[in-house]
Parts: structure tokens; sequence; C-alpha cells
């Protein structure tokens, strides 16, 4: 009878972690949570190609520039891996990763331009800016391209 209690107690002490497993956050109904490879530079991410094995989600193209948001920490951790390739995991806002524009082929797109303010003076270039809320990251193989 003894056996059987601490056999029973070592079970339920043993299967504690795996109740306690942190959930992902449920994706808001106007959002898609996405998987993007690529490089940093500051704030910005530019998406990189995909490859057979790391293929991303969503049709985030190469070459796309977004602006990420997340906790200073993982911010300060991001940064600190700029040059390397990297893959973020986040939330963006359906429609927002629709390029605007005519295709051509070859990446080209002809979009119409940005208005200028009633003194001349340019737009907001933030105002269009591609968002996303970056709820982890890893590093992958690759090099990011030096101009």
């Amino acid at each position: 009878m003894r056996m059987i209690t601490v056999v029973a107690v070592a079970v339920a002490l043993s299967s504690g972690p795996l109740v306690a497993q942190e959930k992902p956050k449920p994706v808001p109904t106007d959002s898609a949570r996405v998987s993007v490879p690529g490089c940093t530079k500051g704030f910005i991410f530019t998406a990189g190609p995909r490859t057979q094995d790391e293929p991303g989600s969503l049709a985030v193209p190469d070459g796309m520039h977004l602006r990420m948001n997340g906790p200073r920490k993982m911010m300060a951790e991001i940064k600190a891996h700029e040059g390397s390739m990297i893959e973020i995991t986040g939330l963006m806002k359906k429609g927002q990763y629709v390029p605007a524009g005519i295709p051509l082929g070859g990446g080209v797109r002809i979009a119409p331009g940005s208005p200028s303010g009633a003194s001349g003076a340019p737009g907001n270039a933030g105002a269009n800016q591609i968002m996303i809320d970056v709820e982890a990251w890893r590093t992958i193989v690759g090099n990011c391209p030096t101009r």
C-alpha cells in the first residue's frame, strides 16, 4: 500500500510541468500568425528567400520590409544577432501584407505614389509601414547580404 502511494505521488509530481506549459496567445480574428525568415537592421526586418526546409508562412514576398514591435528584452536579443539570418514569428494584421499595385514580373510592381502634404512637404513614410508584433525568434542557417 505504501509503495502505491509513493508511485502515485511521483507520477503526480512528474506530470506537473506538463500542465504548466505556456500556451500561445490566441490569434485575433483580424490578424494572422506568420513565420518569416530574413535579416534585421534596427527595428526593420527584411524578409529573405524561403528554402525547402525553412518555408516560412503566408505570402510575405522576398525583400518586403516589416517594422518589428516587441518587448525590449526580445528586441535587444534580436539586435544582437543583426547581420545573421533569423526567423521571426509574430502577428500581422490580415491584408496589410498584400502588395499594392500591378505586378509586372520579376518582383517589379507599379503602384501609386503617396500624396504629398498640403504644404508641399513629403507625406508620412511611416503611415504605410507594415507592422509585425514579434512573439518569438530563432537563428537559422544563412548569411544576410551586405551592401
